[in-house]
Parts: structure tokens; sequence; C-alpha cells
């Protein structure tokens, strides 16, 4: 009997019985009670504080404020998947434009240099946003492999407005991260930032050094003097 499985014996043979799990509360990380505007303004106020970021697009022309970004931030290569939807819409409406479209579905071994040195931006799909901390939450696939979202200087992420929760229990609770998750998820809150030299805040250090967040409404928001 190896050291492990004699301390579980001693545990489950206790003269007092068995442990359980003791009573928890968790009022204090849920039920905010926020409306979808409520926390769809909550997320957009805090992803911006830290210099993040955020346009609004329908669903049906969102490949155009794409466009408008990549133009904007004099994109030449954009790194993006092919599988997910958010990827085959974004290559089907640059298809034909001035921007190189960088497959990401590669062993890294063979593209790092590449990743690091030439890919201007990357595209990701997100799996929704936390309203009370302003973050995106992302589970890469060999699809879109993490790196896409951590090496780019300018990492764009397309969400939908209807997948905002209120805190980041709700998440864990509603999405069932407790029966299986990947290897590997990914809570982005901003671009990258550090203040671990002399303590002054600077952006772009260990990743991206801007972050753009696309958010997909149902219906196409009004522009500005429309």
């Amino acid at each position: 009997m190896s050291a492990r499985d004699a301390i579980l014996k001693r545990l489950r043979e206790r003269a007092d019985g068995p442990l359980s799990a003791p009573e928890s509360d968790f009022s204090v990380v849920t039920g905010r009670g926020w409306s979808q505007e409520e926390c769809l303004a909550r997320f957009e106020r805090w992803i911006t504080s830290v210099h993040g970021e955020v346009v609004h697009a329908g669903h049906d022309d969102w490949t155009r404020a794409l466009a408008e970004v990549l133009v904007g931030k004099g994109v030449r290569r954009l790194a993006l998947g092919r599988e997910h939807p958010v990827a085959a819409e974004a290559r089907e409406a640059l298809a034909d434009g001035d921007v190189e479209l960088v497959d990401v579905d590669r062993d890294i071994e063979g593209w790092q240099r590449e990743q690091f040195e030439r890919v201007d931006a990357g595209l990701t799909s997100t799996r929704g946003a936390i309203a009370e901390t302003g973050s995106l939450w992302l589970w890469p696939t060999p699809d879109e492999p993490r790196l896409i979202s951590l090496v780019p200087p300018l990492h764009i992420a397309v969400l939908d407005a209807d997948a905002l929760e209120e805190t980041f229990f709700d998440v864990v609770e509603r999405h069932g991260w407790a029966n299986g998750m990947p290897t590997n998820a990914l809570l982005i809150s901003g671009p990258s930032k550090t203040a671990d030299i002399e303590q002054t805040l600077a952006y772009g250090v260990h990743g991206p050094r801007e972050l753009v967040v696309i958010v997909r409404h149902d219906q196409a928001p009004a522009r500005e003097g429309a």
C-alpha cells in the first residue's frame, strides 16, 4: 500500500465517520441582479479602463467592423483559425482583401519565429465575458491555440453580447467547469501589462500591447450621427 493510499484509508476509517464537505454560502460571489444591459455596460467600463477597446457591431456586419479595425491598426498579417464560425466568417469576408491570412493549425516549432516576428494580430472567438471584472474567457483549441491571443502585438476578440455573466462564479457554475474543462482556460482583462520594473505600469511587455473586443449584437447598434 502506498503512502497516499494509507492516508486515504485512515481518513475513510475515522472513528467519527467519513469527512464531508462543509456547508458553504456562495451568495457573496454571485447574485448581483444586473440586467444584460448593465452587465454589458460594466464589462465595457472595466475593460476600457485598462486600455482595452470595444467596438459594437451586429451579427450580420461584424466582419465589416473587423475590416475597419484592421485598416485602422495597420494590420497586414492576421493569424486565425479555420473551423470556428468566427474564423470561417472572417476568412470569407477578408479573402479578397489586402490582409494576409496566416494559418495557425501548425506545429509551433515550425512557425514559432514567424509568429513572434511577422504576425501583426491574432483573431479569436470567446466563450463569454464577466461583467464584474471586465474579463473575457477563452477555451483554446487546436483550431484557436492560446498563442494567437498571447503573442501578436494586437489581439482581436469577438464576443456575443448575450454571453455575459455577472461574476466568475456564475461562469464556473453555469458552464459546468467542474464536470470538464480544457487543459488551459484564459481570463483576459485587457492588454498585457506589468509594473514589475520600478513600479511603472507598462503595456505589451509579456503579450499583446492592444486588445480590441468586437461585441456582436442581435441587431446592429445605431452608429453615431445616424
